[in-house]
C-alpha cells in the first residue's frame, strides 16, 4: 500500500529489565561511629599522656615579662627561629620579604606545575620528594642553628662550650 511505512523487528524483549542492577558488596565504612570513635579515644590517651606528663615534669611558668629587662639573647619561639637566622644572614628585606615570599608562595604553588607526575605511589615522586627534602633539611637546619647555637647577643656559641642559651627552661631541665 503507499504511504504505509512496513518496519522490521530487530529483536524480541523480554518484559523483564534489560540491565539487571546487582549491588557489589562495597569496603566502606561509615565516618561515624567507626573512625569518630578512634580519633576522639586517641585525643583522650594523648591528651591523659600530656596531663600526665605535666604533673610528673612541674614545668614552672616563669615571671610575668617585664619589658624594662630584655633577656640575652633574646630568641624568636622555635617555629620562627630559622626565619630569625635568616635574617642574620640577610638584608631584612630580603629575608623577610622576598624568600618567604618566593619560597612560600611562588615556589610551593609551583610544585604541582613542575612535577607532573600522576603517581602516588612515593617512589614514583622522586622530584617531589627531593623539593620537599632540601625544604625541610634547610628549615631544620636554621632552627637548629637559631637553637642551638646563638648565645649572648644573639652571637654564634658552641653549645658544648657556652652552654645552651634556654632562659625559660634552665630552671627545671639540667643538661648535663
Amino acid at each position: 500500500p503507499e504511504g504505509v511505512r512496513t518496519q522490521r523487528l530487530l529483536t524480541v524483549v523480554k518484559a523483564r529489565a534489560i540491565q539487571q542492577v546487582k549491588t557489589e558488596p562495597t569496603d566502606k565504612v561509615n565516618t561515624w561511629p567507626h573512625l569518630m570513635l578512634a580519633e576522639f579515644s586517641a585525643l583522650l590517651a594523648v591528651t591523659g599522656v600530656l596531663v600526665i606528663l605535666s604533673i610528673i615534669l612541674q614545668a614552672p611558668l616563669l615571671d610575668p615579662a617585664n619589658f624594662n629587662a630584655t633577656p640575652n639573647p633574646s630568641k624568636a619561639p622555635w617555629y620562627f627561629l630559622g626565619l630569625q637566622e635568616l635574617l642574620s644572614y640577610f638584608d631584612p628585606q630580603i629575608a623577610g620579604v622576598t624568600v618567604p615570599t618566593i619560597v612560600g608562595l611562588i615556589g610551593f604553588m609551583a610544585i604541582p606545575y613542575v612535577d607532573r607526575n600522576p603517581s602516588t605511589r612515593p617512589s614514583d615522586r622522586k622530584f617531589a620528594i627531593m623539593l620537599y627534602t632540601l625544604f625541610m633539611a634547610g628549615s631544620a637546619t636554621l632552627t637548629i642553628v637559631g637553637v642551638l647555637f646563638r648565645g649572648l647577643g644573639f652571637n654564634f656559641a658552641y653549645p658544648w662550650n657556652d652552654g645552651v642559651f634556654f632562659d625559660d627552661i634552665k630552671d627545671w631541665v639540667s643538661f648535663e
